[in-house]
């Protein structure tokens, strides 16, 4: 049996924490989340128990893109604070056992980057090539048919070079040329400035974006019936090619050996990738951490999905991850379910019935907590936080701006923390207006109201992690499925000295289930009403779970 060892690295099984930082707390009341908010509540984060916490950008920036479009990777930019302010927060992040996992984008920069103002002045300055520059066709046109995600084509025209500059996002968002080793070089810098600062790891934002196949042939178009890229919507019409070209290539893969060497440098890092748009995202996500020259971990869109969940889609992405896997106790992608990308989770798969809505929340985040590898939840999904409506005239998400026939875009998901219900905005800000609406649904999700209410969600979220955190199966353990139904799915966790049978309702009907003998009575449940002894004679039983019931039995050896 595989995943034997508890003696890992800290990061194996572990717990993330995702915080938008323009959303999670404001300190200054500018309106804006900054990173003293995030100091401020770090005695709330640790409470939960998690192990580390992910920020996304926080870095100077025009926030085109909301701190993706980056101008400086080496400075804070003034909306979150100082450079001190980020130094203070580690330092009290670590003292409460918490790691601190930073984003960084190294696909693109912001056009305002002085690396790209001086590419873009000539074709023979020293950066003239650290960004992907292409000649028109003979008619003027774009180089190739590449798309944007955000619509368009990829490539923009730049009058100073006389020639197009590739965005696979917004046109304020150039592309760097990984292919060029000066710039590798220098992002390369850029990574051991933050370790420097005491960071223990990265989220690398779009990670099999960073290099493009220097032919630039045209991408082939999709024919009907193909799937699409995973996480895309079939509406845009980037779903209409295969991103052949553009995006992850097998160089992308080897680049990856420059990172992995750099954090080898500081014991006890973490490099977590996000692969994008991918084709078979299982098996590409695999290929991103296998072996110790690439990222440790990774993350795909296999669990961020608008179709129906399913026993059959949970038990087929853990069954393909374990197929893809090798038979290596240190290899683990990362399974999330709502990022700042997606709408959330809690109103992607909502109850038809709101009688359900309770014992839905709990089971969704323990659901999520019970699968194999290290687990990410979203800020505000302990609270059972839903997608926000954001009037169209409100709209901030240029994503959303760009398809408004039929995306809402992501400021849904993006809505602040309400933190204490007797204050304007929810205790978020003290600003009149803040960067984006408070919703003012999230009264009754406070987290002051649920720490009141020992039968929160809130609450019930910590109970479920501090167990998490005791279970070596839950951490470490194989995921074997046992019954794939319509309604139940149940599989086991186990390691040599632990076996966990876990059982899920999907269904807002009470179902029966058989439970084996060798286990005893559950040591997590929500929604069991009856445990009848069989006919049988060997000792089994039938549970009954209401809607969105579920049980874990431990098996006695």
């Amino acid at each position: 049996m595989s995943n034997q060892k508890t003696d890992r690295a800290w990061w194996y099984g572990c717990v993330i924490y995702e915080i938008y930082i323009r959303s999670f707390y404001d300190s200054n009341g500018d309106g804006v989340g900054d990173i003293q908010g995030i100091t401020k509540k770090l005695d709330y984060l640790a409470s939960l128990p998690i192990d580390a916490i992910w920020i996304t950008p926080f870095f100077k920036s025009p926030m085109k893109d909301f701190g993706y479009d980056i101008s400086d990777y080496y400075a804070v930019d003034p909306l979150f604070g100082e450079i001190e302010d980020f130094e203070e927060m580690i330092e009290k992040a670590h003292a409460l056992n918490l790691k601190v996992i930073i984003d960084q984008v190294w696909s693109h920069t912001s056009d305002t980057y002085s690396w790209f103002i001086e590419s873009q002045s000539d074709r023979d300055n020293p950066k003239a090539d650290w960004y992907v520059w292409s000649d028109a066709k003979a008619d003027g046109s774009p180089p190739n048919n590449w798309l944007s995600v955000f619509g368009g084509t990829a490539w923009e025209w730049n009058e100073s070079r006389q020639q197009y500059y590739l965005h696979n996002f917004l046109k304020c968002q150039p592309d760097l040329n990984w292919h060029n080793l000066n710039v590798v070089r220098e992002i390369m810098q850029v990574a051991e400035f933050w370790l420097e600062k005491g960071v223990d790891g990265f989220r690398l934002d779009v990670c099999n974006y960073y290099m493009h196949d220097p032919s630039k042939l045209d991408n082939p178009s999709r024919t009907e019936g193909m799937p699409i890229q995973d996480g895309v919507s079939p509406l845009n019409p980037y779903a209409n090619f295969i991103n052949l070209h553009n995006i992850n290539q097998v160089q992308n893969i080897k680049s990856l050996r420059r990172i992995r060497k750099v954090l080898n440098k500081y014991p006890g890092t973490i490099s977590l990738g996000e692969i994008a748009a991918a084709e078979d995202p299982m098996r590409q996500t695999v290929e991103y951490i296998r072996g110790d020259k690439r990222l440790h971990t990774a993350y795909n869109s296999s669990l961020l999905v608008n179709e129906k969940l399913t026993p059959e889609l949970v038990a087929s992405a853990q069954e393909e991850l374990s197929l893809h896997l090798e038979d290596d106790e240190e290899e683990m992608i990362c399974l999330t379910m709502s990022t700042h990308d997606f709408p959330r989770a809690r109103s992607r798969w909502q109850p038809q019935n709101p009688e359900t809505i309770p014992a839905f929340e709990k089971w969704l985040v323990t659901l999520l907590a019970c699968l194999r590898g290290i687990i990410c939840f979203y800020q505000g999904e302990e609270l059972g936080l839903t997608e926000s409506e954001i009037p169209q005239e409100e709209m901030q998400d240029p994503l959303g701006s760009n398809f408004p026939s039929y995306f809402a875009g992501r400021d849904g998901c993006r809505t602040p923390i309400p933190w204490e219900t007797e204050k304007a905005n929810w205790g978020f800000t003290d600003a009149v207006t803040p960067w984006i609406r408070v919703d003012e649904n999230f009264n009754s999700l406070a987290v002051d109201v649920q720490e009141e209410n020992p039968d929160s969600l809130l609450h019930y979220f910590r109970k479920l992690l501090r167990w998490r955190n005791r279970q070596p199966a839950m951490k470490y353990g194989d995921f074997d499925p046992i019954e794939v139904g319509r309604d139940v799915l149940s599989f086991i966790r186990k390691v040599r000295d632990q076996r966990l049978l876990c059982v899920f309702n999907f269904a807002e009907e009470t179902q029966a289930y058989l439970v084996s003998c060798r286990y005893g009575k559950p040591v997590m449940s929500s929604g069991v009403t009856s445990f009848e002894v069989t006919n049988l004679g060997n000792g089994d039983r039938t549970i009954e779970m209401e809607a969105f019931g579920f049980a874990i039995f431990e098996r006695e050896f």
